[in-house]
């Protein structure tokens, strides 16, 4: 009787350890030339999970997860992931070229492939066709791409929850495509004509205007603080200010946040310790500066020539390399 007991005994702990990992999911990871020695998981509900690399850019780790998508950081750049316990996922990455070199094998690369696949058609997509002058090449381009998008979501392997959400999120897509392209086809055409103005309250104190740099290239940023690539940008943003600092350029970031998160915006400007010219818009989205510019998402980047005419009315990101080579050419 006691051996019987035991038996069962083994066999309730076994199916016990067989659900508990069942009940969370493993994820490793190869990376070339990492940014750190950290990476970072961020999911609803304030979920944020941090991972050690080691030396050799490896690490695995197992965890419990809700399933949906998540955001995967190695430094500011990140891409998205979908996780699902039972999930063994093994990821491999060269961090020099991201999302071009992304790759994922074991359960649960079907669906994170689809989505590594997908962030390459859509970077691709406004590459050649979002500000094409020719409508009806963009209209053509515009249904291949949705034709693209549901044959990539078509296959019945898929995971049912997966495929739902991706095709209600890629019909969503399609109207803020259409958007984004008219906001880009304004910026397009204000391209050596005089900038819009503005006049702004100045953290530092007092109002600022535009025509206060009148003299200087201007590299404006149209931020908030709630928006989470605007802050991934500010690390990057800074360096190059301070890089910067004794040529003929001024940097300003105007916050679009709103009214009720004045105090928030004062709060982060001095905790971060951000450089530059900080400016405050005085109606958000609806401040005359932004509505000028068809400012549609954040963050936007603009560059203003010394006279004050438009350079680039959607300029490179700080953490773009194409940035510093244009700098470098202005301010040579």
């Amino acid at each position: 009787m006691k051996n019987k007991l035991q038996f069962v005994g083994i066999f309730l702990s076994v199916i016990f350890m067989s659900l508990s990992t069942f009940a969370q999911m493993t994820f490793t990871a190869k990376i070339d030339n990492r940014v750190g020695d950290t990476i970072t998981i961020h999911g609803a509900q304030k979920f944020v999970k941090k991972i050690a690399v080691n030396n050799k850019g490896l690490f695995t780790d197992t965890f419990e997860v809700t399933t949906g998508f998540y955001q995967f950081f190695d430094g500011s750049e990140y891409t998205q992931l979908y996780l699902k316990n039972g999930f063994d996922l093994v990821m491999t990455l060269n961090a020099k070229e991201f999302d071009e070199s992304i790759s994922y094998q074991g359960n649960g690369s079907l669906e994170n492939n689809v989505l590594a696949k997908k962030a390459l058609d859509d970077e691709q997509f406004e590459i050649q066709h979002f500000t094409v002058d020719d409508e009806a090449a963009f209209e053509k381009a515009f249904e291949a791409k949705k034709a693209s998008d549901a044959k990539l979501f078509s296959d019945a392997q898929l995971d049912e929850n997966f495929r739902t959400v991706m095709t209600k999120r890629a019909n969503q897509e399609y109207g803020m495509i259409k958007q984004m392209r008219a906001s880009a086809m304004v910026a397009k055409k204000m391209v050596g004509k005089p900038s819009p103005t503005f006049t702004y309250e100045n953290h530092k104190g007092g109002m600022s205007s535009l025509s206060d740099f009148k003299g200087k290239y201007v590299y404006i940023d149209v931020w908030a603080t709630w928006c989470g690539p605007c802050l991934a940008e500010i690390p990057h943003l800074k360096k190059v200010e301070a890089d910067y600092h004794n040529k003929n350029i001024v940097f300003v970031s105007i916050s679009i946040d709103a009214k009720k998160d004045y105090e928030k915006w004062k709060n982060m400007v001095s905790q971060k310790e951000l450089g530059g010219v900080q400016l405050f818009a005085d109606m958000d989205w609806n401040s005359q500066f932004v509505k000028d510019y068809g400012i549609q998402g954040i963050p936007r980047f603009i560059l203003i020539d010394p006279s004050g005419n438009v350079l680039e009315a959607d300029a490179s990101r700080p953490s773009n390399p194409d940035l510093r080579k244009k700098l470098d050419a202005l301010l040579k």
